[in-house]
């Protein structure tokens, strides 16, 4: 059978592409990328009050393609265009709360934390992602030749955004963590930045932790799934709950460093709050324990209940 084609919509940003990228393959969809570009007026204006027309984006998308997955506040109105042009020879999916009506899209996937209800909503537990067991396991000796030891902590990293500033405080209290509870207890760390991480935090890590400790310094996937793949335990900056939902695909005992919020975070604390009450995450504190929990797959569960509506689309 000729496999589906799709045509992924983001802003370009890590998190909303492991999201779109995880349900494409979910799927088992033929895709390809698409950074939508809004014109510059265009680009204040939320999507509830932008008309659904070609002028509000500057890309040219062909009509190559069956299932429209989106994510992110550009993507909105060009999913929506591209479903009342097409109608049902497309199915159109939209990832995160796009703050418009539900009924603009055949599907809507949001994390349980979002509160969004209606009978097209899709809700998983954290966000869905790219990561697959068998991508860990490919990928699990990258990392090999560096290891000097048997116990493994991979400290993955995000970086400053709305709610958390990421102050030099902070980072010192967070940074003295790790040394404390793993470096000083026989792990070896392997320190993971993200696109957001800013290379001041990074060069700060290479100062801080002494030269037996495995320091990774630019944007390398490989590094990243090796060390999901290799590391016993993972702590995981708080400002990223796409990282800490792809960490829990690997079973592992994960832990959050948290950092004080510099605006009202309601969305982040259900997720916390959620993660903890699955047995999946603690918060970074004083003391390392070990624990299991189920690992967790959001993105296949969902990817199954869209399959099974296929068969009402006129994919020809």
């Amino acid at each position: 059978m000729t496999k589906l084609k799709g045509i992924l919509l983001t802003e370009g940003m890590h998190g909303m592409i492991s999201q779109v990228e995880g349900l494409a393959k979910a799927l088992d969809l033929e895709f390809i990328h698409e950074k939508i570009e809004v014109t510059s007026f265009w680009k204040l204006i939320p999507p509830s009050l932008t008309p659904v027309k070609k002028f509000v984006f500057k890309n040219n998308i062909n009509t190559n393609f069956n299932i429209v997955i989106s994510c992110g506040r550009k993507s909105v109105i060009p999913s929506i265009y591209l479903k009342k042009k097409l109608k049902n020879k497309i199915m159109n999916i939209h990832i995160q709360d796009p703050k418009v009506s539900s009924s603009n899209f055949d599907f809507i996937v949001v994390p349980e934390h979002d509160s969004l209800e209606g009978e097209n909503i899709l809700k998983s537990k954290g966000a869905i992602h790219y990561l697959r067991e068998n991508e860990l396991e490919e990928n699990k000796d990258y990392l090999r030749s560096k290891v000097k030891k048997e116990k493994l902590v991979t400290f993955i990293v995000g970086g400053p955004n709305r709610y958390y500033d990421y102050n030099d405080l902070i980072i010192d209290e967070i940074f003295f963590k790790i040394k404390n509870n793993f470096i000083q207890k026989g792990y070896q760390l392997i320190f993971i930045p993200s696109m957001r991480t800013p290379q001041k935090i990074i060069d700060k890590a290479k100062h801080y932790f002494d030269e037996n400790q495995i320091v990774i310094t630019d944007i390398d996937k490989k590094a990243y799934l090796s060390s999901l793949k290799l590391a016993s335990h993972i702590v995981v900056t708080c400002d990223s709950t796409s990282m800490i939902s792809e960490a829990s695909i690997t079973g592992k005992p994960i832990y959050i460093a948290q950092m004080p919020a510099i605006k009202k975070n309601s969305r982040f604390r259900k997720f916390f709050k959620l993660f903890k009450s699955l047995n999946i995450t603690k918060d970074l504190e004083n003391s390392v324990v070990d624990w299991n929990y189920d690992k967790l797959n959001e993105t296949n569960r969902i990817s199954r209940y869209i399959k099974e509506n296929f068969k009402n689309y006129d994919f020809s």
